[in-house]
């Protein structure tokens, strides 16, 4: 990573994205091990579109933050998800690796996540560290390529909130939201792909978060490249009515 090498581009992804050679070596690395080990799940990929097969569904960014892992930035992952159906909702098992310090995240559905074994849980503690307003708020919000329509919907929350955070790779963010480091996660971009997000999305869930969608509803989408989603990922419904409040 940082090599001039690295960010060499070879067209474009199923994604849409340019798919940079780190991109490719590390989805083929991904895609050997499950060859491997005799998994054949229908796989879904930034890089390689769909692949169909018949052990549920592999959904998998091999670097997700692919700017910074090629100019050096020492923030980047791999993340992958295992759904049992085509829907955000089915996602079953995730992971997620800190390509930079190694970390592991992980999450089964219903047995909560964890970072390199420990347990993960969203707790009180932005009200230990004094927390009482959305000033106060520590929010991550991603504002690479947005409209002038929506950044008129976020300079309300951004004008209110002191401490913004924009890290460059939505799913390593979503886990430090699972972390408590983050207390909210905002995207409404409506660009993120279903491959940023299935892993981060069942860790940030089974730590305690809720995902919602920009009218308030629980987050859900088909397992597809083509959807864009834009989603706000909180400690619950009252953090949501913070932000909305006026």
């Amino acid at each position: 990573m940082g090599r001039p090498e690295s960010a060499v581009t070879f067209g474009r992804g199923a994604g849409g994205d340019l798919s940079s050679k780190i991109d490719l070596v590390a989805e083929n690395a991904v895609l050997n091990t499950i060859e491997k080990f005799g998994f054949r799940p229908t796989v879904i990929g930034e890089e390689c579109g769909t692949i169909k097969g018949g052990d549920g569904y592999l959904v998998m960014d091999a670097v997700d933050g692919t700017t910074n892992a090629t100019r050096g930035i020492p923030f980047s992952c791999c993340s992958l998800a295992y759904a049992t159906h085509c829907r955000l909702s089915s996602v079953s098992d995730a992971v997620i690796v800190d390509l930079n310090s190694g970390d592991v995240y992980e999450s089964s559905v219903n047995m909560g996540a964890s970072m390199n074994g420990l347990r993960l849980k969203i707790d009180d503690n932005n009200i230990r560290r004094g927390v009482k307003d959305q000033s106060e708020l520590v929010v991550g919000v991603n504002i690479s390529g947005i409209s002038s329509d929506d950044i008129e919907r976020l300079s309300r929350i951004i004008s209110k909130c002191l401490h913004i955070r924009h890290l460059g790779a939505n799913a390593l963010e979503l886990c430090f939201f699972a972390r408590g480091l983050i207390d909210l996660y905002i995207d409404l971009r409506g660009k993120i792909r279903v491959t940023d997000l299935a892993a981060g999305y069942l860790i940030a869930k089974e730590a305690g978060g809720i995902l919602f969608n920009p009218q308030g509803e629980y987050l859900d989408s088909d397992l597809s490249l083509h959807n864009r989603i834009s989603f706000i990922a909180a400690k619950n419904r009252e953090f949501l009515e913070l932000l909305q409040a006026k």
